[in-house]
């Protein structure tokens, strides 16, 4: 694999968490664990939960979290489709028992989000129990709460037996944080079993600097990830080798990818790529950018090919759209054929499609009715040209409620005030630009004073009264934007 990574090239130097001797030494250092880490740990990871019959759909169930966890409709959304609730009565009995335990709201929402499947668990037989075994044990309010609201899975660990060994070794991770100094446990684990290696490698990936958000839940995921030795270490090795930073999410994705993929397999996929005209070096940053372009099947990404070709793209325009946003290859065909159709429907031209998709690859992704919004809004509501969003695709990528919305009711503002004369200026100065550049630019620059708080208080989506969409202004907020 070394061959196909740097492809003739020197070997990259590493840095300090990038020594191989280092790496070497790691690895030799990290086999210190408590016995208790043993056999009590077989069971690990196997929620005891399951969802209630006679689902009344996702309405009731995102209204609910709206209301009693204050979550916005699009987080709620996306709880909906992981688990249905029918009434308030058990996830209501769940939230009451975490709340009597010292659960802050915010910790609340946290694990609710994070393992939605606890709101249709049984508080009192299944969720209850493990806090109450850990309370007794001595664990305080603030140990108990920081700890499950970072790794709420744990909850659904069977075996108490288990569910205690995780609940310490986490509680160990967190606090050496804490104090800066990641002690190695100074007991031993039978060799050999698959709770060991899980342990022994999570630590490793700890010391090379993996922070606790990616880490901890790796405890309480399946056992092919993290387990084995050998194996392990030699894919850490070259995925450290690539350069992927240990603090990032990729980081985390590469090592999967690369462990889970034979080395066979990994040749293959780099073929498949190479016989679409991109050399090895451009599979590899590709790699770097999106870890997952490595997973795709070979019939996935050639019909990707196909399909933008169909859409109007020539080959070196797809190869480009590619390298800089490898994850189009896992975009559906359906979606671009929709993105498409949206596009030509809106009146653009298979040629301003192609040079949107140009400038801007990661549009394919976007939904029709995102897009549809959008452009009607700027070319319809605001009379902007359709060549002038063909030029400057980016902006259908930016938020409508936070960013064009309001930037463009402030440029109105302005313009029924005579303030930047009767014609709207270019799109891309109003929207393409950094808030502190618009503000500066259409807000900052005013002598009155009232007229710039007005300014502001529309720019942070707080008009006055009379618009209801943006709610009332609040002072606080104006005075510490325009500090």
């Amino acid at each position: 694999m070394y061959s196909l990574i740097f492809h003739g090239k020197k070997s990259i130097e590493l840095q300090k968490w990038r020594n191989p001797r280092i790496l070497v030494m790691l690895f030799q250092n990290v086999f210190a664990f408590s016995n208790s880490f043993s056999t009590a740990i077989a069971a690990a990871a196997s929620p005891d939960v399951s969802p209630r019959d006679g689902q009344k759909g996702n309405n009731f169930t995102v209204s609910y979290l709206v209301e009693s966890l204050g979550l916005t409709t699009k987080l709620a959304e996306s709880i909906s489709r992981k688990v249905s609730i029918e009434d308030s009565e058990n996830p209501g009995t769940v939230l009451t028992l975490f709340r009597s335990y010292g659960f802050t709201d915010s910790q609340v929402s946290t694990i609710v989000t994070d393992y939605s499947k606890l709101l249709v668990a049984d508080a009192e037989r299944s969720i209850g129990p493990k806090l109450q075994s850990l309370q007794s044990r001595g664990a305080s309010t603030s140990e108990l709460t920081e700890i499950v609201s970072k790794v709420p899975k744990i909850l659904g660990i069977k075996k108490d037996k288990a569910f205690n060994v995780y609940y310490d070794f986490i509680k160990e991770v967190i606090e050496a944080d804490k104090s800066s100094k990641f002690k190695k446990l100074s007991h031993s684990l039978p060799q050999g079993s698959k709770q060991e290696n899980k342990l022994r490698n999570v630590l490793a990936l700890r010391e090379l600097g993996v922070p606790q958000r990616l880490l901890l839940p790796l405890l309480i995921s399946g056992p092919k990830f993290a387990c084995g030795k050998e194996r392990f270490e030699e894919s850490l090795k070259k995925v450290v080798e690539m350069g992927f930073d240990p603090t990032s999410l990729k980081f985390v994705e590469a090592l999967r990818i690369v462990q889970g993929l034979k080395e066979e397999t990994i040749k293959e996929k780099v073929n498949v790529y190479k016989s679409l005209g991109f050399a090895v070096e451009d599979v590899w940053t590709m790699f770097k950018k999106w870890p997952n372009s490595l997973t795709y099947s070979e019939k996935k990404i050639t019909k990707k090919f196909e399909t933008l070709k169909k859409c109007g793209l020539v080959e070196n325009e797809i190869l480009s759209v590619f390298k800089k946003s490898p994850h189009c290859i896992g975009v559906s065909e359906q979606r671009i054929e929709n993105f498409i159709d949206t596009l030509l429907g809106l009146g653009f031209s298979r040629d301003e499609f192609v040079i949107m998709v140009n400038r801007f690859p990661q549009g394919l992704n976007l939904s029709a009715e995102n897009v549809k919004k959008k452009t009607e809004f700027l070319v319809k509501k605001m009379n902007w040209p359709l060549k002038a969003v063909a030029s400057t695709p980016a902006i259908l990528g930016y938020s409508m409620e936070k960013r064009i919305v309001p930037r463009c009711n402030v440029i109105k503002a302005l313009m029924s005030k005579g303030l930047i004369g009767s014609e709207l200026p270019a799109l891309s100065p109003v929207l393409a630009i950094t808030d502190q550049a618009f503000l500066n630019k259409y807000v900052k620059k005013h002598d009155d004073k009232e007229l710039v708080a007005d300014l502001m208080a529309i720019f942070m989506r707080k008009t006055r009264k009379k618009d209801k969409a943006f709610g009332p202004v609040r002072g606080f907020e104006v005075c510490k934007v325009l500090a």
